[in-house]
């Protein structure tokens, strides 16, 4: 989507980097797969960066390009949110990972099936992929990935659900046609927000040990 092979790709590094970043700085094992999101998001743009390359089309970038954007995304944000949720806040996320693993089965089959087709539209990329029910599909997809943040039950995560979620919108009121490629690649840029989430997050480990000595203290 980023105008160009070029800026696709610088994009893409750039979120790779800020994704190491995130995970060397991680504390909690818990927290591992939210903060490698970037390092995900970050590939997916530069496999953009071939598929501009390749003058689209439907070669092995632009089905790589589809599984990341699709099925894996559907599950991996959901999952990686409740792994992250404190336990207290974790009924909604495993919901909505539940329909994250449904609606990835439904979109893998689309994929699997094929066709998978990018075209060059201008400053974007527009892919097809023949989806069944697409409208229950795309509503599943939202959910699973912008509904897991908002119930995150972290303020931090909140936020980014709402960002990510508007501009779900925003990309779907401009580039209808060119829509998941669009707001993929501002969630790519947007996913530099999990690095201030990464770097506040307390130490479970200390928190833990703090509480027991507190808890030591009381009695």
């Amino acid at each position: 989507m980023c105008w160009s092979a070029t800026a696709d790709l610088v994009a893409g590094v750039g979120v790779a980097a800020v994704g190491v970043a995130c995970v060397t700085r991680v504390r909690d094992r818990r927290d591992l797969p939210l903060a490698a999101l970037p390092l995900l998001l970050g590939a997916h743009q530069v496999v953009e960066a071939v598929v501009w390359d390749s003058g689209g089309g439907s070669g092995p970038a632009t089905v790589v390009w589809a599984v990341i954007a699709l099925p894996l995304l559907a599950v991996w944000v959901p999952a990686a949110v409740w792994c992250a949720a404190p336990p207290t806040a974790r009924r909604g996320p495993a919901f909505l990972l539940a329909l994250g693993v449904a609606t990835a089965a439904g979109l893998a089959a689309a994929v699997a099936t094929g066709p998978v087709t990018a075209e060059i539209r201008g400053h974007t990329v527009g892919y097809s992929v023949s989806l069944p029910h697409p409208v229950v599909l795309v509503a599943g997809y939202l959910l699973a990935t912008v509904g897991s943040l908002l119930l995150s039950g972290d303020r931090r995560l909140l936020v980014l659900g709402v960002v990510v979620g508007v501009g779900a919108a925003v990309c779907f009121a401009l580039w209808r046609l060119e829509f998941v490629s669009t707001w993929c690649a501002f969630a790519a840029v947007w996913s530099v927000l999990l690095f201030d989430w990464v770097r506040r997050r307390p130490d479970s480990a200390r928190l833990s040990s703090s509480r027991t000595r507190n808890s030591g203290a009381a009695r």
